[in-house]
């Protein structure tokens, strides 16, 4: 073998080392950059007395009849673009973490529009986008004819699915990123195990409170599925997805009636022989009777549907148990606003979902 052979043997594999130390510098930089974090509060703003005390908390679950059922709290609406006046959504510090994103200079709402699509859901954990434009006004909702100075990225803290998880936070993190990354900004954030921690307290919270009351209307023969849509419809549900709702004055559900097989009322021809009523109490209003109105709209039900009304242990209901259960409701609902999640709120519907 030749010197000059030797020779650029050498070289290559001198550039090959190059090139591996410069990858272990960036991976080492970036590394750094995630850990870079501002002063957290220790105190748990959902921590109330009550919710303190509560031990033995069982774990998060899926509820057992479906997810819970949609909400339709009234939203407000969207600042006009140009308008002087800030939009009144904000993240929520009780249930939400923030990764700031800081530009370099303004940039085009348009230019940011097509990037959001990406920042809606890390995991199981919903994600909100605000935002500040370049004249200082806080917007929920990016217009293209504004220019921004920077951006929130609001991720939920814990839901049903469970605490936010290390996986999740990295994949919200890394989007943060790459935002930075395309439009030359920087990013700041909470330290990874402060948001896990807190995420885990939230997470206890919930599951210490997280009740659903159920009853189930029994039809016996198959009844064709727009019949018993209409006779829901004519006592006061409404739509609610694949589900009926049962609204109150607000238009937050009350309690909601969905098939046994899941299918949409209006899904096929096929015929419907077992209904169920559902009362999510954290994300329904707090209300004296919540129980007993369910019970009350379920007899009419099984009346005009020709069914039998039974609890979920798929027994007669026992006399006189409307008062009992909603005595024991008005305790989880005193306590759900002890914790900071008031039956009905957004924030519980967020968590609760």
């Amino acid at each position: 073998m030749s010197d000059l052979q030797i020779g650029l043997i050498a070289l290559g594999v001198l550039l090959i080392l190059l090139v591996l130390g410069f990858n272990w510098w960036q991976d080492r930089r970036v590394r750094r950059k995630m850990q870079t974090h501002f002063p957290t509060t220790e105190q748990d703003p959902l921590l109330g007395a009550d919710a303190a005390q509560a031990g033995g908390a069982p774990a998060r679950r899926e509820p057992g009849m479906g997810d819970a059922p949609k909400a339709h709290p009234e939203q407000p609406r969207p600042v006009d673009p140009g308008s002087d006046a800030d939009d009144a959504e904000e993240p929520d510090p009780a249930c939400e973490v923030v990764i700031e994103v800081n530009f370099a200079e303004p940039v085009r709402g348009a230019d940011l529009l097509p990037y959001l699509q990406s920042l809606r859901q890390v995991g199981r954990k919903p994600m909100r986008v605000f935002a500040e434009t370049d004249q200082r006004r806080h917007r929920a909702r990016l217009h293209g004819g504004e220019s921004y100075a920077s951006m929130q990225l609001a991720v939920l803290l814990a839901n049903r699915s469970g605490p936010l998880t290390a996986i999740e936070w990295s994949q919200a993190w890394a989007r943060a990123q790459d935002l930075a990354e395309r439009f030359d900004a920087t990013i700041e954030g909470p330290d990874q195990q402060a948001v896990l921690e807190q995420a885990a307290r939230l997470d206890d919270t919930c599951a210490a409170l997280d009740t659903q009351v159920g009853l189930t209307l029994l039809l016996g023969a198959a009844q064709p599925a727009a019949e018993v849509l209409s006779v829901a419809r004519d006592a006061g549900f409404v739509a609610d997805g694949s589900r009926l709702a049962w609204p109150a004055e607000n238009g937050v559900a009350r309690f909601t009636l969905a098939r046994a097989d899941g299918a949409a009322f209006d899904a096929g021809m096929g015929g419907v022989e077992r209904l169920y009523l559902l009362l999510d109490v954290p994300c329904s209003p707090a209300d004296s009777r919540a129980f007993g109105r369910m019970v009350d709209v379920g007899r009419e039900l099984s009346a005009r549907l020709r069914a039998d009304l039974v609890d979920d242990q798929g027994k007669p209901l026992a006399e006189g148990s409307e008062s009992v259960i909603d005595e024991r409701l008005q305790v989880l609902f005193g306590q759900l606003e002890q914790a900071g999640l008031p039956a009905g709120s957004e924030r519980a519907q967020r968590v609760f979902a």
